[in-house]
């Protein structure tokens, strides 16, 4: 089914645009939500608050995945909910099926955090399945200081916007996409950095509705 995705502003190539139009895994139109929906009577909306931006790609989600451990919500009381690495992580139990546990919880997060790409590579055999199960794509590593920062979920916290994303929110190009519910009257890249990505409120990958805030 056709669906076309509306936001308060778009971050797109295309210069008038609040609207992405999306058939099976492809983007098949950007542009006016009015004019759109004239093309495409039959077309599924949602509508969104704030920006939608491309997908966004997570540099840093190898160590994420592979050298930190996101607690099962039923371990929170003990262990909290953010990632646990260094000395913390060490004390652990943690083997293979513990390993492909919790990369799946980071996924899933990663996801709620607007992430459709993961860099690798990824060493773990759990985690490699982990990954090749969750549809997230993989890119090559990003090299440079930046992603040396403190791991986080929060890509905009490590490098500027114009390196984590994915592509571009074009006609022919992979249906990716993000939606953060942040001021659109500020600058894109100012926004996101200061709101932070927990603001997602869906993230698409692949044309499937992955993540949606309730």
């Amino acid at each position: 089914m056709l669906t076309i995705h509306a936001a308060d502003a778009v971050l797109a190539t295309s210069p008038r645009c609040d609207a992405v139009a999306v058939d099976g895994g492809l983007i098949v139109g950007v542009g006016m939500l009015d004019r759109m929906t004239a093309e495409w009577p039959l077309a599924r909306v949602r509508r969104w608050p704030g920006l939608m931006t491309p997908g966004l790609v997570n540099h840093q989600a190898a160590a994420l995945l592979e050298a930190a451990y996101h607690p099962d919500p039923r371990e929170a009381d003990e262990l909290g909910t953010e990632p646990i690495t260094g000395d913390a992580l060490a004390a652990l139990a943690m083997d293979d099926a513990r390993w492909g546990a919790s990369a799946r919880r980071g996924l899933q997060r990663m996801l709620q955090h607007g992430t459709t790409a993961v860099a690798g590579p990824f060493h773990r055999p759990t985690v490699r399945t982990a990954v090749a199960r969750s549809g997230l794509r993989v890119r090559e590593p990003r090299q440079g200081r930046e992603v040396e920062a403190a791991l986080a979920l929060d890509v905009f916290a490590a490098l500027p916007l114009s390196a984590v994303l994915g592509g571009d929110l074009a006609a022919g190009r992979p249906a990716d996409l993000a939606v953060f519910d942040v001021p659109v009257d500020e600058l894109p890249a100012r926004a996101l950095r200061l709101h932070g990505a927990g603001t997602c409120v869906a993230t698409v990958l692949g044309g499937r509705l992955l993540h949606r805030r309730r």
